[in-house]
C-alpha cells in the first residue's frame, strides 16, 4: 500500500505566500520516512495535508493506493499532533476518547504506561505526556494503514520518548504500517528512519 502525495501547493486564506508549492511525497507500508526542514517549510502542514485535515490548491492530491482518501469511513491514515490538548474533546472523559475509535487491545495499554484511574479522568486533570499516551494510542487501531506523528514526543523527556517510540514502532512493524516522522530532531529520524526527505529541498515556498 502506498500514501502519495502529488503537485501539493497550499496556502493559508488570510496569507500571500505559499507554505508548500508543486511538492511531491510518498510513503510505503512498512517505511518509517523522516520529513525533516527548517521552520517555515511546511512540515506539518504538509503532515495536516497527508490526514486529510487540510485541502491542497486544485491540481494537488493525496491518495491511497491510487485512490482519493475516504471521506465517510475511518481514516487510515492517522496524524498524532504535537500539543494533545488541541487533539482532544475537553468535555469528554479520557475513556471515551480512547475508545472513540474502537478499544485497544490491553497489553497495548499497558504498553503505553497508561493507568487504569486515568480512565476516568478530564483531559485537564492530566499532564502533557500523560494525555499524549492516550493520544499516541489511539492512532494505533488495526484500521490505521499510515500515521503522521508531527513532533510526537518533543516535548517530554528522553525516557518517556524512548518508550513511546518503542511501543510505536513495534505495533507499525507488527501491523505493517507506513511511519513518517517529523521532527526537528535529525538525530531522532536518523536513529528511526528506513530513509529521510529533506523538505526544504523538494519545496519553494514564496
Amino acid at each position: 500500500m502506498r500514501l502519495k502525495a502529488e503537485n501539493i501547493s497550499f496556502r493559508y486564506p488570510c496569507g500571500h505566500n505559499y507554505v508548500l508549492k508543486d511538492v511531491d511525497f510518498e510513503v510505503e507500508s512498512g517505511e518509517i520516512v523522516g520529513l525533516s526542514a527548517p521552520s517555515g517549510y511546511g512540515k506539518s502542514t504538509l503532515g495536516r495535508i497527508l490526514a486529510g485535515y487540510e485541502e491542497p490548491e486544485k491540481g494537488g492530491a493525496v491518495t491511497l493506493d491510487g485512490r482519493p482518501l475516504p471521506k465517510n469511513l475511518f481514516n487510515p491514515v492517522q496524524l498524532i499532533f504535537q500539543h494533545p490538548e488541541k487533539a482532544v474533546n475537553p468535555k469528554w472523559k479520557m475513556k471515551k476518547i480512547l475508545t472513540e475509535s474502537g478499544t485497544p487491545p490491553a497489553e497495548l495499554i499497558s504498553a503505553m504506561g497508561i493507568q487504569e484511574g486515568w480512565m476516568d479522568r478530564w483531559p485537564a486533570e492530566l499532564s502533557g505526556g500523560e494525555l499524549q499516551r492516550f493520544c499516541v494510542l489511539r492512532a494505533l487501531t488495526p484500521k490505521t494503514r499510515f500515521l503522521i506523528a508531527d513532533e510526537m514526543t518533543t516535548m517530554l523527556d528522553a525516557v518517556t520518548q524512548a518508550q513511546i517510540w518503542q511501543v510505536v514502532l513495534a505495533y507499525a512493524k507488527e501491523q505493517g504500517m507506513g511511519v513518517v516522522v517529523i521532527s526537528h530532531e535529525r538525530a531522532l529520524m536518523e536513529r528511526l528512519c528506513s530513509r529521510i526527505v529533506d523538505l526544504e529541498q523538494a519545496n519553494s515556498p514564496v
